[in-house]
């Protein structure tokens, strides 16, 4: 029923923006049915012959066959008294030519220098402007480079069945790093006591509105930040409730790495897990969405349902282990590599910023979740790329402030940018990164950026802020590789007509498909034609959304480039641009 609401909503506002959205597309360029890439494609032969006009001539005839058409000048009018002939006597009107020869006759005036219609003048100041920009972003990267090395930023993602203690989890890490007093907790504990809800006080850290704090689950993504001795971090909490899944997706969207929370508690884990459980669906939407570490915190692991004298049971730690490990190899990942399982008590905080004792856990000896944290690989950035950040949420502050989570580029206070699909250049006045105002930053931090030269209104979720020099491409139609997960019930063939909303990095859009172009084996991975597909088949297709949006190939900012399908509240495939039509909006 939520979800339908928002969809309500969301439609009731697309027709608001009927009106604006025909203005855009009036003055946006048709879109070419070629789907070679903008940057390969040829420049087109400039044809033969021709002519160019001279505004500041008094009359002129039109010769087709000509060069090129010039002014009168002195010479011509000077030409012998023979010029002027009598008109010859064919039956076709010679007004045109008897004025001309009359203009010849005259003095010529003094005019300026004749104009053309040719864009050159205009290009080169173009030209000028725009190698000055990409200089000035040029010195921009050297001064971001030359500040050295800080502390690594990382966001790092809850996800998981609902129940699972990601709240919990979220909460009792800002309070073991001191991001929490302890009045506060006590009074968090009082609440959740007159509620009957005793250990849901340190959820409350994380779930702060009243909604989510009286039915126990969450609705938004909670925001957090803390810090470490090595790194630091953002913590968004995603709802695990099913009815929430397009709020996870924005979470997981922003996020450098996944923590994929599992109850350990009898009953819970299998309940998470089957067919329909959101332990699938979010490991799967986070590898989609570009979340390539996987940390799974087995939690509640000292329930007494399997806590046996206050002891954690490695039985069922493996049980957990051994279910899961296949999914998560099928889903992508690299169980050597890009996985870590580690054991904790989110109510507790065992295990989380200090080790687990001997006593209740003899067992293990890997270290706490903050060890593990700490000791994850360095992410690459794009620093080196045009600057990207799509918009996640936008407010009015005496001037535009827009939200989100720079994924390329690097940015400081007076740069100017362009906000797409719009077009609306706007330059940067101040700069928030975790509530502290700074000077410049790089591609992985979650900035609140102050704009001047744009409104508020100008502003939507869904835009992305982008460099003056390479602006984001916008277009309507993409092709994309898509990967089919499970297909509706009735509706259990994917072809073309087939229609979908895309949640591509903050852009939820109606979506269909154009055109399947061809089946791709995932073995052999030969290509065959195809007219449909069914569950679990990898294709390659084109898709046409309603209106203009911004993206970019996977190749080129995978960020920008990764997305999903969702079809009655299911997420139905998963994909990836890997080809934008010649001609861009």
């Amino acid at each position: 029923e939520e979800e339908r609401r928002r969809e309500t909503e969301r439609r009731k506002s697309r027709a608001l923006e009927k009106k604006r959205d025909e203005r855009e597309r009036e003055s946006l360029a048709v879109m070419s049915d070629s789907w070679e890439d903008k940057a390969d494609a040829p420049e087109p032969p400039k044809k033969a012959g021709g002519f160019t006009l001279n505004a500041n001539a008094s009359s002129f005839s039109f010769n087709p066959g000509a060069a090129s058409f010039k002014p009168p000048t002195a010479t011509s009018a000077a030409a012998p008294p023979a010029a002027k002939a009598a008109p010859a006597p064919s039956p076709a009107p010679t007004p045109a030519p008897a004025k001309k020869e009359a203009a010849a006759s005259a003095p010529p005036k003094a005019s300026p220098k004749p104009k053309t219609d040719s864009p050159k003048p205009k290009s080169k100041s173009g030209g000028k402007q725009s190698k000055a920009s990409a200089e000035q972003e040029k010195k921009l990267l050297e001064e971001f480079k030359a500040l050295g090395q800080q502390k690594e930023h990382v966001n790092i993602v809850f996800i998981g069945h609902v129940d699972a203690g990601k709240s919990t989890l979220g909460g009792q890490i800002l309070f073991q790093t001191g991001n929490v007093d302890d009045r506060t907790i006590e009074k968090y504990e009082r609440e959740a006591k007159e509620k009957n809800r005793d250990s849901w006080y340190m959820a409350y850290i994380m779930d702060t509105n009243d909604e989510e704090r009286a039915k126990g689950k969450t609705v938004e993504v909670g925001r957090a930040n803390f810090e470490s001795d090595k790194k630091r971090y953002t913590i968004l909490d995603a709802p695990g409730h099913k009815n929430y899944v397009p709020n996870m997706i924005g979470g997981a969207s922003q996020a450098d790495i996944g923590v994929l929370v599992i109850a350990a508690r009898k009953g819970e884990f299998e309940t998470g897990f089957e067919r329909g459980g959101q332990t699938r669906e979010h490991a799967q939407l986070a590898k989609t969405l570009g979340v390539t570490k996987l940390i799974v915190v087995v939690n509640k692991m000292d329930d007494p349902s399997i806590a046996e004298g206050g002891k954690w049971s490695k039985e069922r730690y493996d049980e957990i282990l051994g279910g899961l490990s296949p999914f998560l190899k099928q889903c992508g990942y690299n169980l050597k590599k890009d996985v870590v399982f580690v054991p904790i008590s989110a109510l507790t905080g065992a295990n989380i910023k200090d080790a687990v004792s001997k006593e209740a856990c003899p067992w293990w000896d890997k270290g706490p979740l903050f060890d593990v944290l700490d000791n994850l690989q360095p992410i690459d950035r794009l620093d080196d790329k045009p600057f990207r950040m799509p918009v996640m949420d936008k407010y009015g502050d005496a001037g535009a402030m827009v939200m989100g989570k720079v994924e390329a580029g690097v940015c400081k206070v007076g740069t100017e940018l362009m906000m797409m699909p719009n077009k609306v250049p706007c330059k940067v006045q101040q700069a928030f990164r975790d509530e502290v105002d700074i000077e410049i930053c790089g591609p992985g931090e979650n900035l609140r950026l102050k704009l001047s030269g744009i409104d508020e209104k100008e502003v939507q979720p869904g835009f992305v802020l982008c460099s003056m020099v390479s602006p984001i491409p916008v277009v309507t139609k993409f092709e994309a590789q898509i990967a089919t997960l499970e297909l509706l019930e009735h509706k259990a063939i994917f072809t073309a007509g087939y229609k979908a909303v895309v949640h591509l990095h903050s852009i939820i859009e109606e979506c269909e498909v154009l055109q399947l172009l061809y089946e791709i084996d995932p073995k052999t991975r030969q290509q065959k034609k195809s007219k449909f597909v069914k569950s679990g088949k990898l294709v390659i297709a084109r898709l046409q959304v309603a209106r203009p949006i911004p993206l970019e190939k996977f190749s080129e900012v995978p960020q920008l480039g990764r997305f999903t399908l969702r079809d009655e509240g299911k997420t139905i495939a998963i994909g990836k641009v890997t080809k934008l039509p010649k001609s861009q909006m």
